[in-house]
């Protein structure tokens, strides 16, 4: 139904009046909708705060892994260097014990010839003594010229025959005590080969704990990389979700004003506006780009939005002003309808929606805004928009 805009004062302002009212009980249930999405926001906002708490909780746990594993490999290469000095000792132990038991061998080799030497000569001694003669000793000193001579003779092959004996028993001794201490550091040699092997058994696996905590250590570094990482776009998303927050805690104060103001505002007659040359192409080309697909009372009912905005105190005053007011119509914003002017996409349904708007005819009453359907917004519902 089609509602001509009376051209008596009075009565135009009780409509007004009528239509205010409601259209700004409208425009308070879509300010209520964006409440409610500031409501949602701000929830996921929260919930992207915990978010990050726990992801930069992650990381923080991470790195005190890694720094204590840090720690382990310090222990381990203390214990490395420890290990390792133990190997170089007792491969120097061993080197030294390796000389000992050639001095000792090459001691016994001397002795042993020392021994066979003296051994020889005493059974040349006794041979040549007892193979002259069975009594050449006894005549030797029996030959002598008195007793003391005599004597003296006894005494002398007594001492040879001492000597001898002594001599070979010192040998004797002395070999059984090279063989002794040959043993000593064999044993001992065999010892420190015994502990170089175990040192260097351990050395290796204390390598390998090393290269395997180093590994691990680095794939930590790889875990805190990437927790870092995720923790950033969390902290990325939770500033664009404030950043939301905060246009649209904008957005409903603006529209409460809006609403506010609107209701409060003075309207014009349509008689007192006077349309420049160019409005009706700029308005009919406005409704091909917004209800271009609607049906025709869609199509008037964006014409008569544009047109009220011309009458309202709140509005810029001309069609031209309206249209191109900030961020009040996509397809300015979007460059379609530059476009569509530059072509002249407006069909004869547009014109003639726009012809109506502009000679006062309106289905939507005193409504300022329409849009698509959105939970919580009520109004008018004219094809695929909601007129409020």
């Amino acid at each position: 139904m089609k509602i001509s805009r009376p051209n008596k004062l009075l009565i135009c302002w009780v409509m007004a009046g009528i239509l205010l009212f409601a259209n700004s009980n409208q425009i308070v249930a879509w300010a209520t909708s964006t409440k409610d999405k500031l409501n949602q926001v701000t929830e996921e906002r929260k919930n992207l705060e915990s978010e990050l708490d726990e992801a930069n909780g992650n990381v923080d746990q991470l790195k005190s892994e890694q720094n204590s594993l840090k720690g382990e490999l310090k222990g381990l290469n203390a214990k490395l260097t420890e290990v390792s000095d133990r190997l170089s000792q007792l491969e120097s132990d061993i080197r030294d014990k390796t000389v000992e038991i050639e001095d000792t061998t090459a001691e016994l080799e001397k002795a042993v010839a020392t021994e066979e030497w003296q051994y020889a000569c005493m059974v040349r001694r006794v041979r040549d003594m007892y193979e002259r003669n069975d009594t050449s000793v006894i005549n030797s000193i029996l030959a002598s010229g008195s007793l003391s001579e005599v004597l003296n003779a006894a005494d002398y092959y007594e001492r040879i025959a001492n000597y001898d004996k002594n001599k070979l028993q010192e040998f004797k001794e002395i070999h059984a005590l090279v063989e002794a201490q040959k043993l000593k550091l064999e044993t001992e040699k065999a010892e420190l080969d015994e502990l170089q092997l175990q040192a260097e058994s351990e050395k290796n696996k204390v390598s390998g704990l090393i290269s395997s905590t180093s590994n691990t250590i680095a794939a930590y570094s790889d875990d805190i990389e990437k927790a870092e990482e995720e923790a950033l776009a969390v902290e990325a998303a939770l500033k664009a979700q404030e950043q939301e927050e905060e246009t649209l805690k904008k957005k409903l104060a603006e529209e409460l004003a809006m609403s506010q103001l609107a209701a409060n505002s003075t309207w014009r007659n349509i008689s007192d506006v006077t349309f420049a040359e160019g409005d009706r192409y700029l308005l009919a080309n406005l409704i091909y780009c917004e209800a271009g697909g609607e049906p025709y009372a869609g199509q008037v009912a964006v014409g008569s939005v544009v047109i009220n905005r011309v009458l309202s105190s709140v509005y810029p005053d001309t069609v031209v002003g309206v249209i191109y007011q900030n961020k009040q119509f996509s397809p300015v914003g979007s460059g379609r309808l530059e476009l569509a002017l530059a072509a002249n996409k407006a069909t004869a349904s547009c014109y003639k929606a726009a012809d109506e708007a502009m000679s006062g005819m309106t289905n939507v009453g005193n409504c300022l805004y329409f849009r698509t359907p959105i939970d919580g917004l009520t109004g008018i519902s004219i094809g695929g928009h909601i007129f409020y």
